[in-house]
């Protein structure tokens, strides 16, 4: 699986590159903003991108309404990484199109598995993954 992580974080991203990449076998770009994670959205095509919620400039809910209005981007799947734990926050996430929304800090060393449950369930293989898209 290719994933684009979207993150401000240097730190965040090379960990989930890392534990991605190293421990899971997952094809990993990244990108330090919104900006650069359009475009390498559209060259790339993940089959899923790791989008933060706060960030400069172009924060994550303007990077997935511009993801949405691209042709070329519109149905990658995006699970959100944040901080926030609102419930109306995560439910305006989830109406902007987002899969999931992740917390932060994330465990490093299940995340490329909590990817896949939710990749899985957001294609109804509910049979094999009970797990609904939602907070992870």
């Amino acid at each position: 699986m290719k994933i684009l992580i979207i993150d401000d974080e240097d730190d965040v991203r090379d960990i989930a590159s890392m534990c991605l990449g190293l421990i899971d076998g997952e094809e990993v770009l990244t990108a330090s903003g919104g900006a650069e994670g359009l475009e390498l959205a559209a060259l790339h095509k993940p089959d899923v991108i790791l989008l933060d919620l706060m960030m400069p400039i172009m924060d994550g809910s303007e990077t997935i309404r511009r993801l949405r209005a691209n042709s070329e981007t519109k149905d990658i799947p995006v699970i959100f990484l944040t901080v926030k734990n609102i419930p109306s926050e995560v439910d305006r996430l989830i109406d902007l199109g987002a899969l999931a929304v992740m917390r932060k800090p994330f465990e490093p060393t299940t995340l490329g598995s909590q990817i896949n449950e939710i990749v899985k369930a957001s294609l109804g293989d509910s049979a094999r993954n009970p797990q609904e898209p939602g907070v992870n």
